[in-house]
């Protein structure tokens, strides 16, 4: 006699309430008649599983998890559908990676989207993701104009990997990520978490200056705009 198939998907969540379940159940068929020319109901079910599951581990509150693993899994599902040829990669991918993506990575993103605009498709991670962005953080990119609000730590993924054409590493040492044939760059930055208001603040215009030396390498025909710190 042989031995059942073990669950997959959303059923080897096994510790989901019934509103969870429902809830990313629902996500799953919205993602799968968005995504329906490159993926199957089966292949969105698992991802969506794996990015709720990944999220789950940092996860101080769970009430906001399936939205959170949406975007995540929708990302991930982008990434996958460029690597394999199934959407045309419009822009060069830029993926910033730190030890949580409670900070540095968070910061250089965010100033990366304010100067290159829609010029470059902007992508974060961590190799040990945090279970939120610092507060000192938050208010130092505030106090530059630029708003992290709608962002959280997201664990790094093969997947966004694969897709980055420029991959910054921050903090990560050996964790780091490696892929052959991508442009790499190691940023010697300190790590926020338990810097000052004012160490917070250097830190974030050292990122800033790195962020503008690589976007206008990436883009040289592009005119940046003024520098949002100081």
């Amino acid at each position: 006699m042989t031995s059942p198939e073990p669950p997959t998907g959303l059923d080897a969540l096994t510790d989901l309430d019934p509103t969870a379940a429902r809830t990313l159940r629902a996500i799953t068929q919205r993602l799968a008649r968005e995504y329906d020319t490159a993926f199957d109901l089966a292949e969105v079910g698992d991802l969506l599983a794996d990015s709720y599951r990944l999220l789950a581990r940092t996860a101080r509150v769970t009430a906001f998890l399936p939205t959170l693993a949406e975007r995540l899994t929708r990302e991930r599902l982008e990434a996958l559908a460029a690597t394999r040829g199934l959407i045309a990669k419009r822009v060069p991918e830029v993926l910033f990676v730190c030890v949580h993506n409670a900070g540095r990575s968070q910061m250089a993103a965010a100033l990366t989207r304010h100067y290159a605009g829609t010029a470059l498709h902007i992508r974060t991670g961590g190799s040990d993701p945090g279970s939120q962005i610092h507060p000192e953080v938050v208010a130092a990119m505030k106090d530059a104009g630029l708003s992290l609000d709608e962002e959280f730590p997201k664990p790094l993924t093969d997947d966004i990997l694969a897709a980055a054409d420029v991959v910054i590493t921050m903090g990560c040492g050996d964790t780091c990520p490696y892929m052959p044939g991508k442009r790499y760059e190691d940023w010697a930055i300190e790590d926020p978490a338990t810097a000052s208001d004012e160490q917070v603040a250097a830190i974030r215009d050292d990122i800033d200056h790195r962020v503008r030396a690589l976007v206008a390498s990436l883009l040289p025909d592009v005119a940046l705009p003024a520098a949002r710190t100081s």
